[in-house]
């Protein structure tokens, strides 16, 4: 899957027909050239519908054959999502594909006329062109466990973020209607602060429902910890709440319904927490990745999302660049620029992995013994944000190693890569 730019130019040669798509909504646009740039046939527009991938097919593969070629690769930009219909077609009728980066479609497009100018047909020879120099890559398009994952991972952002917006909902409400609450309660996600809130009343309404039927009411969700003193101390803050009256029908309907959603929202993560953990125990050695201390399930099943099989990675630099976490430098002569990390690649796979970070400095002692030896070591020490992401980088190959060799993580055997530690069996 993962190929140098020698390898991929070395896969076109004077028998390869190169096909340049220009991804849209509705209608892409293709060229076909040789492996010379010479363009040949007509320019095609086709819908994006199996009907249109039907008729795109049979005209390369028109020219093909009437040009002799052997092998064919069809390169794309990734606009949006809107090429993966295209490249799972493609996958399934075994078709060689490859996706340009669409910064190099935008400088290099003036190579041929000098001109800035921006179309379909134009930008198709462009990307034909970049797939003939080798300037493309081999998508990682997920498949079975992998591709339920992603799709699992995107689900539960959605619903985080949803779950977030309903949570600063109630307390929207809780500071309009009742912001005394929160001094009885402490947090509102509580079962018992929940099971009052699940009345639906406003204060001055509250205060007229007797004790016993409050406590009665309380304890079906709290059997212990909560008395009577609770709701003598509940009712003293209604009886002195500032909150606002008016409109307290729609008020009441208003609350009823985020706590309907709010519960939804935290039924939907059960479930597809469950999901997860099936899911996960299909894939090999990942039980080794949960026995180490400060990863979670979710950390895992983020990773293996992002990044897929990983049998189809030859080396933990490819996951590196993967992430966006390999570093390029600006220099030139004598001027040294300073060193960052590029940031291109699956922008969540780097959140995840940072993230993780530091929970992980915190609570496993060889990425905190390794941390404060990288920031803190009299050669080239790394500032704290360095270091994360060196750490980072680490991780990856924590990973890599134990899902490919199965073998378990040790903190000791780690910490031997500081060289403090290193010389302390020695001294020994």
């Amino acid at each position: 899957m993962h190929s140098t730019q020698n390898e991929r130019i070395n896969q076109i040669t004077s028998s390869t027909l190169i096909i340049g798509v220009d991804i849209a909504k509705f209608k892409h646009v293709a060229r076909a050239q040789d492996f010379r740039g010479v363009e040949l046939g007509k320019p095609i527009t086709f819908e994006n519908n199996r009907e249109g991938f039907e008729v795109f097919v049979s005209w390369f593969q028109e020219i093909s054959t009437a040009q002799e070629f052997h092998d064919i690769i069809v390169g794309m930009e990734p606009t949006g999502h809107y090429w993966l219909n295209l490249a799972h077609f493609l996958k399934e009728k075994q078709v060689k594909y490859g996706v340009v980066n669409p910064l190099h479609v935008k400088k290099s497009k003036e190579l041929d006329d000098n001109s800035p100018t921006k179309n379909d047909m134009k930008d198709a020879k462009v990307i034909a062109q970049l797939v003939k120099d080798g300037r493309y890559a081999v998508p990682n398009l997920p498949h079975g466990i992998y591709a339920e994952l992603r799709e699992a991972m995107k689900i539960r952002e959605h619903l985080t973020t949803d779950l977030c917006v309903v949570q600063a909902r109630v307390h929207n409400w809780l500071d309009r209607y009742f912001p005394e609450f929160l001094t009885v309660f402490k947090d509102w996600e509580c079962k018992s602060a929940i099971q009052m809130l699940n009345l639906h009343l406003l204060p001055h309404e509250l205060i007229h429902v007797p004790d016993t039927t409050l406590l009665q009411h309380l304890r079906e969700a709290a059997k212990r910890g909560l008395g009577l003193g609770r709701i003598i101390c509940l009712k003293a803050a209604a009886s002195r709440s500032v909150g606002i009256r008016e409109g307290s029908e729609l008020a009441k309907m208003e609350l009823k319904l985020l706590l309907t959603q709010y519960e939804w929202f935290q039924n939907k993560l059960e479930e597809l927490g469950a999901k997860l953990d099936e899911l996960l125990m299909q894939i090999p050695n990942v039980q080794l990745l949960l026995a180490i201390k400060g990863i979670g399930r979710d950390t895992i099943a983020g990773f293996l999302a992002e990044v897929g099989d990983i049998s189809q990675y030859r080396h933990p630099k490819q996951i590196t660049k993967l992430a966006g976490l390999n570093l390029k430098t600006n220099s030139s002569g004598t001027h040294i620029g300073q060193t960052k990390i590029t940031k291109r690649g699956r922008k969540r796979l780097r959140a995840l992995l940072f993230r993780v970070m530091m929970p992980l400095v915190a609570k496993n002692a060889a990425f905190r013994a390794l941390h404060e030896y990288y920031t803190k070591r009299q050669v080239n020490p790394l500032k704290k944000m360095q270091s994360l992401i060196a750490l980072c980088n680490k991780l990856i190959r924590v990973f890599f190693g134990i899902l490919t060799k199965g073998h378990e993580f040790s903190e000791e055997k780690m910490m031997q890569d500081i060289p403090r530690f290193a010389e302390l069996p020695q001294a020994a």
